[in-house]
């Protein structure tokens, strides 16, 4: 029998699949680009006639209607990482969003799985057509769905044929609970051409990865320029959260083999894919890239058992201990930790591996420092100082473990912006960090 027949009962259209939802209850939602959207419009429609349920996930690309004020007392959100309409809305601080933070991304199945005020009684989610025996893939986003349809009570999928199928962790279609059938645009995730200075960034990011290594690489115009630049390295391999296009490149030109992985040696394993039409369509059945949940790709013991394991990461801000922020401005959350500190923290446990942090030295135009005396109140340290390995701007790279207070801040200002490095100075001193001159 197939898997239709079997389900043949729990095929139904979106409407009718959440008019099961119920007020007060809470949904959770595949995470990010493999959100589904039939399922979330559906959910949306019947905003004025539901109470306070309360919907859980990460970023989201997609509209997001259920922010919207006149939705207030209908929706509430709980968000784990903010996009811009989901921070926006936090800002407003009329109780329609609530930010959860405290928690490294590997621990998010765990966190929803044992904590009964957030375990969701609804869990929706996108897949691929399901093969004869009822077997689909997760598509471009297995990072938080598969722990979505692990922890919910019940679970309503969206079957999307535009969904790539990957290899790695399968989803038998028979045990969700309703099934819609409907296809949905994916979302696409553009390219970025990079400026001079994130192109001088790169060239030193790229300096620092060595042959054979394991990279993970982020999203963005500087992950890309970085990837550029790896064009001369041989055999490298990949263990990330996020798979681009730009590794798609890398694996294209013969540089990414992943030869010399000491786990899962021949395989890109990722958490979720993110790109073009061309790049889901290059990522469909190809038995060289293999989703996996990221209490699986982001726990940091597993990343460690690469070989030259390599972590590069963004962030908004460093201070003269070699602090990271990753997430705030001004006091404010701007985005969340994602998965940064779990690879950082990777890197450290590998043999023989490295983490790097980039930023450019300077934002708005040149007139504001991103490497500080100290963090504004408010701003948090994502990342320790204890975990810093190398920060990199484009005037350098700072070079911070196993040294001094001292040899830290001289390292950090060294790469600085030019006009800034006499006020860091200056203030490294006041701080106790840097002697006094003379």
């Amino acid at each position: 029998m197939g898997w239709r027949e079997q389900c043949k009962d729990k095929i139904v259209t979106a409407a009718e699949a959440v008019s099961h939802i119920k007020s007060g209850d809470k949904v959770m939602f595949a995470d990010w680009i493999g959100e589904p959207p039939a399922l979330v419009e559906a959910l949306v429609a019947r905003g004025e006639e539901l109470e306070n349920v309360e919907i859980i996930h990460g970023m989201s690309p997609g509209p997001q209607a259920y922010l919207e004020e006149k939705y207030r007392g209908h929706f509430h959100h709980t968000a784990f990482f903010f996009g811009k309409k989901a921070r926006d809305a936090y800002a407003k601080n009329d109780g329609r969003v609530d930010y959860l933070g405290g928690v490294t991304y590997h621990k998010w199945p765990e966190m929803f799985a044992v904590n009964p005020d957030l375990n969701p009684h609804w869990g929706m989610v996108s897949v691929s057509v399901p093969d004869e025996n009822g077997m689909c893939s997760f598509g471009n986003t297995c990072c938080f769905t598969e722990p979505v349809v692990r922890t919910a009570a019940k679970v309503i999928v969206q079957i999307n044929p535009n969904m790539p199928n990957v290899c790695g962790t399968k989803y038998d279609i028979t045990k969700a609970d309703y099934i819609v059938e409907q296809a949905s645009p994916l979302y696409p995730i553009g390219r970025v051409e990079p400026d001079e200075k994130t192109k001088k960034i790169a060239d030193y990011c790229a300096s620092l990865v060595e042959d054979h290594a394991t990279i993970q690489l982020g999203i963005g115009a500087l992950p890309d320029a970085i990837a550029r630049n790896l064009t001369s390295k041989k055999d490298l391999g990949v263990h990330t959260e996020t798979m681009t296009e730009a590794i798609m490149d890398l694996i294209k030109a013969g540089v990414i083999t992943n030869k010399y992985k000491t786990l899962k040696p021949g395989v890109c394993v990722t958490s979720q894919i993110a790109g073009s039409e061309e790049f889901y369509a290059f990522c469909n059945n190809n038995p060289m890239i293999e989703e996996y949940p990221v209490d699986f790709t982001n726990d940091p013991y597993i990343i460690g058992q690469n070989y030259k394991q390599t972590s590069i990461n963004g962030c908004l801000e460093v201070n003269l201990l070699g602090e990271v922020n990753s997430e705030t401005v001004d006091g404010h959350q701007y985005s969340g930790i994602g998965g940064q500190l779990d690879h950082v923290r990777g890197a450290q446990l590998s043999k023989g591996g490295i983490s790097i942090i980039a930023l450019n030295s300077t934002a708005k135009h040149d007139a504001i420092s991103k490497i500080v005396p100290s963090f504004a109140p408010g701003n948090v340290t994502t990342v320790s100082r204890y975990d810093v390995d190398y920060i990199v701007t484009e005037y350098g790279i700072a070079a911070l473990k196993y040294k001094t207070v001292r040899q830290r801040a001289e390292a950090l200002i060294a790469i600085a912006h030019p006009k800034f490095r006499e006020e860091l100075t200056q203030k490294a001193i006041e701080m106790g960090l840097i002697p006094k001159q003379g």
